[in-house]
């Protein structure tokens, strides 16, 4: 395998070096066009590219920097201390990657340390495909299934039933074989734990009719330059997917590596999972290989192996809608008048409609596919995120892409239809999708509301709630303090009314206190108001608190305007599972059970 290699991105000449102020130095590489910010400070300087890590923007002077270390985003006003490489907006998030300085007779290098792209090992010669050797069927939302030779495999099957709770219904309806495509498939990929990819019903099923199917997840428990204050929680997080089968192997992957022989797969496929830049701990994608041609499957990552992708594959899937966040149409006060989110909300998706086609366009795929965007908020009582949360459409973006790209094929599925590589390959202006017949049914128009609600709302009666101690329970088990943030927690029925004899209480994650009024000393506070069916399902089951936040089940207000990085990483991501380990070559397989929250009180 090929070494690291560094690569110089920029260099000044030594009259260069003599002009570059104290403080912060914006420069750019005439050549290429790329940006680099250095810093010179008494006693060292620093450099990094100007590319933000969330996604991609450029920096600009911070006008409310006063001390000349803090640059800006144009995309999301994230802010970066160059100083120290670290982000301060988020604060205790995300640390940026630095470049390295070589000095030589009064010039300035700076170097790039590049690993080998890991999809590069073990190169294979892409072979000619017979009609219908690679075929991708689309099933639904982030569900495809991809025929490579003998074997079928799935990605993210989200079938049936909600996600996060109660928020999201799919959009498009399955074909009607769905769950049995399923069923027989070789092998599952689920790219990460967000229930729109790991499915809890459609597990369930899939349980019942197949419980030993080899299920392959991300080994996201081993994030690297990851802040240590999160490594801890960290650890757990990949293991939330392991939850739902007591008997059943997950499959928990390292990255960057070709998995094809010793998992008994095909002489021909191999498959290579890698994680996401900005969440390590959450999102992975995925690089499927077969005689020689590949298929990206970047799924919700936002930044794809932090930036570092193969180009020229032969299909691309990616993300596409927006819309995926509790932010904006779930705050209110100060800013958030209902025109600053509908502009806010229109410019978010100009800027990600803009990001995915520059994406696909630096990457030349041969065929692109816009996917896992097929959602909506199909409940009656969030009507008004449904007017609200206004999503790209997969056709604008295709339209965009070939705009930019006319080079490209581009496909804007539909539940059943397939697209044969052998045939676009060969001849691109020829049909190689087939659609599904003209009566099929493409979108849902019945989602069996009442089975899932009252699920949800079984939980508001659980004996635990009978004795307000769960409160510190609950937050002493997630173990988050240090943190100088208050929140006020409310539960209200399903239109945000405070519920008559619910809990309301505040917790002060400084000493990790709950006191009875908020403190007297200067303090971050976040009034939550949450709908008390999927509130007490999360704490009860141990889910995710993005089933409240993405899942538009609950109404938020903060003061100051600030996102606390560190607390929604614990609150959100905290996951009540007890893992068994065991590894296997280059895989870790476990068996998780729930730890049972045994609760005493009089």
């Amino acid at each position: 395998m090929t070494s690291q290699v560094s690569k110089t991105v920029l260099r000044l000449e030594a009259e260069e070096v003599q002009t570059l102020k104290d403080g912060i130095n914006f420069k750019k590489q005439p050549e290429d066009g790329k940006c680099y910010i250095i810093y010179k400070g008494k006693d060292k300087m620093r450099a990094c590219r100007n590319q933000c890590k969330h996604q991609g923007g450029l920096f600009i002077k911070d006008i409310e920097d006063m001390d000349g270390r803090t640059v800006r985003c144009t995309k999301h006003y994230w802010k970066l201390n160059v100083a120290t490489m670290e982000y301060v907006n988020p604060p205790d998030s995300f640390m940026q990657d630095e470049l390295v300085l070589s000095d030589t007779d009064g010039s300035l290098e700076l170097l790039e340390l590049n690993p080998p792209d890991p999809w590069t090992a073990e190169p294979r010669e892409a072979q000619e495909l017979h009609a219908g050797e690679i075929t991708l069927t689309y099933i639904t939302h982030a569900c495809m299934e991809l025929k490579a030779g003998n074997k079928r495999m799935m990605f993210d099957p989200w079938l049936t039933g909600p996600a996060f709770a109660r928020g999201w219904w799919l959009l498009h309806e399955p074909p009607s074989d769905a769950m049995d495509r399923l069923s027989q498939a070789d092998l599952i990929y689920i790219s990460h734990m967000h229930s729109d990819h790991l499915s809890y019903p459609t597990l369930q099923h899939l349980s019942m009719k197949r419980p030993d199917i080899p299920i392959y997840v991300g080994d996201t428990s081993r994030p690297v330059e990851f802040n240590k204050h999160q490594r801890g929680a960290v650890r757990r997080v990949a293991k939330c997917m392991l939850f739902f089968f007591s008997c059943t192997l997950f499959h928990v992957i390292f990255f960057l590596i070709w998995l094809f022989h010793h998992l008994k797969v095909d002489e021909h496929l191999r498959f290579m999972i890698l994680m996401d830049g900005v969440h390590p701990e959450m999102d992975t994608c995925l690089i499927v290989e077969y005689k020689g041609h590949m298929i990206l499957n970047t799924v919700d990552c936002t930044r794809p192996n932090n930036g570092r992708l193969p180009h020229g594959v032969d299909v691309m899937l990616s993300d596409f809608a927006g819309g995926a966040s509790g932010f904006p149409m779930t705050f209110h006060g100060g800013k958030y008048t209902e025109s600053w989110k509908a502009g806010f909300i229109k410019n978010e998706r100009k800027k990600l409609l803009n990001y995915k086609t520059q994406l696909v366009k630096s990457l030349q795929p041969k065929i692109y596919c816009p996917f896992a965007g097929y959602f909506t908020e199909a409940h009656p009582s969030d009507r008004y995120i449904k007017e609200t949360n206004i999503k790209n459409s997969a056709a604008d973006l295709n339209e965009s892409i070939r705009k930019s790209c006319p080079n490209i094929l581009t496909w804007t599925p539909s539940p059943g239809s397939v697209l044969d590589l052998a045939l676009a390959l060969n001849d691109p202006t020829n049909s190689a999708i087939t659609e599904p017949p003209n009566d099929t049914k493409i979108y849902k128009d019945s989602w069996d509301f009442d089975l899932y609600l009252d699920e949800l709302n079984a939980s508001i009666s659980a004996e635990i709630f009978k004795y307000k101690s769960w409160i510190q329970y609950y937050y002493k088990w997630a173990g988050f303090k240090g943190y100088n943030l208050v929140i006020r927690v409310i539960e209200t029925d399903d239109d945000f009314e405070p519920l008559k004899g619910g809990y309301d209480y505040l917790v002060d994650f400084l000493d990790l206190s709950f006191p009875d009024v908020r403190p007297e000393r200067d303090h971050a506070f976040e009034e939550i108001k949450n709908r008390v069916n999927v509130m007490r399902h999360v704490v009860l089951n141990g889910r995710l608190w993005d089933d409240l936040y993405i899942g538009f089940s609950n109404r938020m207000s903060r003061d100051p305007d600030v996102y606390h990085h560190r607390p929604i990483f614990f609150i959100y991501h905290g996951i009540h599972l007890v893992p068994q380990c065991t590894y296997v070559n280059n895989m870790k397989v476990l068996t998780c059970c729930m730890l049972k929250n045994h609760h005493t009180d009089s």
